[in-house]
């Protein structure tokens, strides 16, 4: 999934001093090694790989570290991770391809291909367009319906774009900026009701294929037995780093389920950054994936998105922007007076991004295998000051710092609800009548049971969402889910009666460092009688 907002571990004690990073000349290849190795130290990162292409060569493809940690298996430039949100780009391309055709607009109605499609306002049924599918002006809230296919569920993609009906909208159509993945779940059967091929085939026969990205596939489950693939691993209750096992989205594949390496990623920045056009012969003949028009299109500002007026630590100051903004499957913003055109990808121990600075005809793509978004930022910035022949910047020690305040805050937060528990206080009822099937209208059921004298709470159609329930204060309990890998514990409070039984049950993420994804906030369960 890929997404803006990444969960941040607690970085090591060490850093490299500023000097370590010294610029070098831009016409040689930028000391990529050092802060690589750097970040992996002091972001507790088993394996990076990295790769950049300028002027339309591969200037550097390399992996550093470990596939696995404890284990020999080195990270290569062929090694397959799990790319997430950068997947939103194809699944742009792919729309781009079908306009190109005649097949489809960009402006065409999502009613003009799925007739049964429906937002719970109907205005927004009516009026949404195939490119705001892509560009996050919806209306939805940050993250909302994740849980429709986050962590995996049960339910096919068409059941959850059916499903859209019930959730609600937090703003106004076209008003404000909020992320969605759920979206490119529609995105996903226009391409397939218009092409006429799933969207892995149809990913694979006109994109994957004409640019020779042959390591590169949809979904884990089509990985080949043996392949070099990087394992997943995440910091357990926020500390204990673990290998998680590989997740697939096949009901979501358009928002975040490519796998691949940055040698193919290297033809996919080649293609982008030469606006379509892909080398086919020895003798230097070209074609085009899709038409120059398209191209400007997907990289043009569709939703503008508010800067903040500070940077999170002054350390960032040189890395704020002066405009962002969110086009067809793509970031837009700017660096040191360059325009940036880039994605992040955040994905269960997997994140990654992938940035284009058309200005300098300069791509580069890492991908990591631990659950901080600071291991991305650290190189890329690194290899785009290179460029710029900027300023040094100990971008290690920057990102450290930030993550270390969003540590402190969530530790602040937490503080908090500590210092306003009653710790004296009991349920207002016994266990067993708060044990019940409770609905809600977009995901569907939750059920609370009492076994071994203990609540256990089970989402019906999700199997990693299964915790105990912990008293915490009054009438709220917290889950503490039995994967702790999720690192998304949540409060559970149930609301009574007059009379004395439940109402309805809310639930919210206990940490501010939970993913957002986990969207339990827009839960609103009602028992079942």
């Amino acid at each position: 999934m890929s997404r803006p907002a990444l969960r941040f571990c607690l970085p090591l004690l060490l850093a490299l001093p500023p000097a370590a990073f010294a610029a070098t000349a831009p016409d040689a290849a930028p000391d990529v090694a050092t802060v690589a190795e750097a970040t992996r130290e002091r972001f507790d990162i088993p394996g990076i790989a990295v790769a950049i292409v300028k002027d339309g060569e591969v200037v550097l493809a390399e992996g550093f570290g470990l596939r696995e940690a404890g284990k020999p298996a080195p990270v290569t430039a062929d090694t397959r991770f799990a790319i997430a949100s950068l997947t939103k780009a194809y699944t742009s391309a792919a729309l781009s391809i079908l306009a190109d055709e005649g097949k489809l607009s960009l402006d065409d109605r999502v009613i003009d291909h799925l007739p049964w499609f429906q937002m719970s306002d109907p205005y927004v049924t009516r009026e949404m367009r195939l490119r705001d599918l892509l560009t996050h002006r919806s209306g939805l809230a940050l993250g909302a319906g994740d849980l429709l296919f986050w962590p995996t569920t049960t339910y096919d993609t068409r059941e959850i774009v059916r499903r859209l009906r019930y959730v609600p909208l937090a703003t106004s159509f076209r008003a404000d900026y909020a992320y969605d993945n759920v979206l490119y779940a529609v995105a996903q059967l226009v391409i397939e009701e218009v092409s006429g091929q799933s969207y892995g085939d149809f990913l694979a026969a006109r994109i994957f294929q004409p640019l020779g990205m042959a390591d590169t596939v949809v979904n884990a489950d089509h990985l080949p037995a043996g392949a070099d693939v990087a394992t997943g691993h995440a910091k357990f209750d926020f500390t204990d780093l673990r290998p998680v096992p590989p997740m697939t989205w096949s009901n979501n594949q358009a928002a975040g389920g490519i796998y691949s390496s940055v040698n193919d990623l290297t033809r996919w920045m080649r293609l982008q950054l030469a606006g379509g056009v892909i080398d086919t012969a020895a003798d230097g003949s070209q074609r085009r994936l899709f038409s120059a028009e398209r191209h400007r299109a997907m990289w043009e500002v569709v939703t503008p998105i508010r800067v903040p007026a500070e940077p999170a630590v002054p350390a960032l100051a040189p890395a704020l922007p002066q405009f962002a903004g969110y086009g067809e499957g793509w970031s837009i913003s700017e660096y040191r007076g360059q325009k940036l055109v880039s994605h992040t990808g955040g994905w269960p121990g997997m994140v990654s991004r992938i940035t284009l600075v058309p200005g300098l005809d300069l791509g580069v793509v890492v991908l990591t295998n631990q659950e901080v978004g600071a291991g991305f930022n650290t190189v890329t910035m690194e290899v785009l000051d290179h460029y710029l022949q900027a300023p040094d910047t100990d971008w290690v020690a920057a990102y450290a710092e930030a993550a270390a305040k969003s540590r402190g805050a969530a530790d602040e937060k937490w503080d908090g609800h500590q210092r306003a528990r009653d710790r004296d206080s009991r349920p207002s009822l016994p266990l067993s009548r708060y044990a019940a099937t409770y609905r809600d209208p977009w995901y569907g059921d939750v059920v609370v049971s009492l076994e071994k004298k203990r609540l256990v709470m089970r989402f019906a159609r999700t199997a990693q969402l299964v915790g105990e329930l912990e008293h915490w204060q009054h009438d709220t309990f917290i889950v503490r889910w039995k994967d702790r890998a999720l690192n998304a514990d949540a409060f559970a409070s149930f609301d009574l009666t007059p009379d004395g039984s439940v109402r309805e049950l809310r639930m919210e993420a206990v940490s501010s460092l939970t993913d957002f994804s986990f969207d339990f906030h827009h839960l609103r369960l009602v028992p079942q009688r």
